[in-house]
């Protein structure tokens, strides 16, 4: 009997910032009908974040959880976790999102949580990837996207690309260059996961082949 396709997974996006990674996020589902997935709400911890605006220009429902609401982080992520809970997505992409997740929130989504970070980890880690790589003198970096887990951009890989250092390269200039690699790479990665084509199996994310209808 043909294999069947995975119903439609309702996307949660999180983001601190402008929105670049939700924007190609958006354009990459409008782009494919087989997708199998669609954003049903953009959160962020910042309420004048850019990634919001981008959201409502596309009448999304957005909502902010600022953490300067909220007496202590444990309670600010009880209301973030509320928040997306309200909307029941399968799958939660961080997008930009600059705060780390506890289990607290991440046992709401198992194994459904995606993030992009600016570097091959386990390679240079935390807020300032693109600029430890310089720093470093590394010829390479790149992206890489991962599931999450308790610890800062440790979880299990699901895909990397590398992005050559130039000689005169600054931070700007090779954090752009690896901005549109994750450009491409965060939606084929959240397209394989709302399709089902992830195993995992202790660190290792293992990617299924495409089920013929």
């Amino acid at each position: 009997m043909p294999a069947s396709v995975p119903s439609m997974r309702r996307i949660a996006v999180l983001v601190s910032g402008s929105g670049t990674n939700l924007v190609a996020l958006l354009e990459a589902i409008a782009a494919d009908p087989a997708f199998g997935g669609e954003v049903v709400v953009v959160v962020s911890d910042q309420p004048t974040a850019g990634g919001l605006e981008q959201a409502r220009r596309r009448d999304l429902p957005v909502a902010a959880v600022p953490l300067a609401d909220h007496p202590d982080r444990a309670a600010w992520e009880v209301a973030l976790t509320a928040t997306v809970a309200t909307h029941a997505p399968d799958v939660v992409v961080l997008a930009g999102f600059m705060r780390v997740l506890s289990e607290r929130f991440l046992r709401n989504w198992p194994d459904r949580v995606l993030n992009t970070h600016p570097s091959l980890l386990p390679a240079f880690r935390g807020a300032h990837a693109v600029r430890d790589a310089l720093a470093y003198g590394v010829k390479v970096t790149g992206a890489t996207v991962h599931l999450v887990d308790e610890q800062v951009d440790n979880g299990p890989i699901v895909a990397q690309t590398c992005v050559p250092v130039a000689p005169d390269d600054t931070e700007a200039s090779l954090h752009t260059r690896i901005k549109a690699v994750e450009h491409e790479l965060l939606p084929a990665c959240v397209k394989l996961l709302c399709r089902d084509r992830l195993r995992i199996e202790g660190r290792t994310v293992h990617v299924l082949p495409e089920e013929l209808p």
